[in-house]
């Protein structure tokens, strides 16, 4: 193989392995929205060198994760009320049309992962970061989706999510009681398990606007706190 070709795979699977640990801190609410982003901080945590963090941060730049100002460097992204309704919004409008097509094709091994997704949500440990939990209830919506085939609506889903749980703290998000989140994921798979598409979703429906409506109430809280702190 020659040796560019060669050189410019490694440069990628540094670029991707900085952006892969970048996208963990997020989630490990070890960076938080507003704050200023040292790649050489990022550098000595990561063990890499600047290069592929630059990289990672453009690549996060795109995503809508950070941001760059010239001559003062990295940001995060700041939570937005505004951000945060569309998002949900969005996720309502894909997960509502994919449903049906769920339902309509799925079989017994479809229906077997659902479960087990549902399981592993319901199972999850329940610490004051709730970050298993989120990751729980990410992979049941997207066991949900995927089980339609749409390809394109699927990762559009996945970047919505992507949004939610790294830029968004968990003990954000889930401020909906747990025992309601539960109830609704429980009745919304024995919906799915008839084939009742209108019943699984009214309770869809309902699921996503409680969540949304319990985020918006934590985000407006946050917000309000930071203003009357300055």
């Amino acid at each position: 193989m020659d040796k560019k070709v060669i050189k410019k795979r490694e440069k990628e699977d540094y670029t991707h392995e900085a952006y892969l640990g970048i996208r963990k801190m997020f989630f490990h609410n070890e960076i938080i929205p507003g704050q200023k982003i040292s790649y050489r901080d990022l550098s000595e945590r990561l063990n890499m060198s600047p290069t592929p963090i630059i990289q990672a941060l453009k690549r996060l730049e795109f995503q809508g994760f950070v941001r760059h100002e010239p001559n003062r460097g990295y940001y995060t992204e700041k939570i937005s009320l505004e951000e945060i309704t569309e998002i949900y919004d969005f996720r309502l409008l894909i997960e509502l049309s994919l449903l049906p097509i769920t339902i309509k094709n799925i079989t017994s091994d479809g229906l077997k992962r659902l479960k087990q997704a549902l399981d592993n949500h319901l199972s999850a440990v329940r610490d004051i970061y709730l970050k298993e939990r989120l990751m729980k209830d990410m992979e049941f919506h997207l066991a949900l989706a995927e089980l339609s085939k749409s390809t394109l609506q699927i990762k559009t889903l996945k970047y919505l999510f992507d949004l939610l749980y790294l830029k968004y703290r968990g003990n954000i998000l889930f401020v909906t009681p747990m025992e309601r989140v539960d109830d609704e994921h429980n009745r919304l798979y024995e919906m799915i398990s008839k084939k009742d598409a209108d019943g699984a979703s009214e309770i869809l429906k309902q699921h996503i606007s409680n969540v949304k409506k319990h985020a918006v109430i934590s985000i407006n809280r946050l917000l309000e706190e930071k203003r009357k702190s300055r």
